[in-house]
């Protein structure tokens, strides 16, 4: 389970993608009051805003050029600004990777609840893509673990000694079993069964 950090935000950098409108006025001041340094921006964001902690952006009148990310893959929380429940304002704002949201005007309360709710939100998404690329990589060096003990069982061993074979072949060369099973089927893909100009035994 994915610990929210709920310690305290100041110092922290929010940028406000929105124009200049009384609606932000109270985000602005709320912000400011929580301790967070305030960077304003539009029509687009500015290279700069890549290290921020937060971004709150319009959903109103947003579009995806204004992102130097591709939608759904912002490096921070964002938190979306929306005055309009239109579906296709909505929709945008959802495919943007809105971690939390706001309603327009913004008033003194709700931000600091917002800003938190963002940074759990994301932190879980943050686990959750790192877990899933972790068993993505297990299940492919599984997968390549089992076609380095298919290339000595088609050299006449059995299941068993093939897998001892290949854990051998990894000690002798003082990598993981996932390295030298990589190295023995790129080698067996080639033809050539050398590795860094050592000979690879398969008989």
């Amino acid at each position: 389970m994915t610990r929210i950090r709920t310690e305290n935000l100041g110092g922290a950098t929010a940028w406000i993608l929105h124009r200049p409108h009384p609606s932000v006025q109270g985000l602005i001041r709320q912000l400011g009051v929580i301790g967070l340094k305030v960077r304003e921006a539009w029509p687009e964001l500015p290279a700069e805003a890549i290290g921020a902690d937060f971004i709150f952006y319009d959903a109103d009148m947003g579009h995806d050029e204004q992102f130097p990310w591709a939608p759904g893959q912002s490096p921070m929380p964002m938190i979306a600004l929306i005055g309009s429940e239109a579906p296709g304002r909505l929709r945008w704002a959802m495919e943007m990777g809105a971690h939390a949201q706001l309603l327009k005007p913004v008033s003194d309360k709700g931000v600091y609840a917002a800003l938190l709710v963002a940074r759990g939100n994301f932190d879980r998404a943050a686990a959750s893509a790192a877990l899933i690329a972790d068993l993505q990589n297990r299940l492919s060096a599984r997968q390549t673990i089992v076609r380095a003990v298919m290339i000595f069982v088609m050299q006449g061993k059995t299941e068993a000694e093939a897998y001892d074979l290949l854990r051998q072949t990894a000690m002798a060369w003082r990598v993981t079993i996932e390295t030298a099973a990589e190295r023995l089927v790129a080698n067996h893909s080639n033809e050539r069964g050398t590795d860094d100009g050592r000979r690879i035994d398969l008989a």
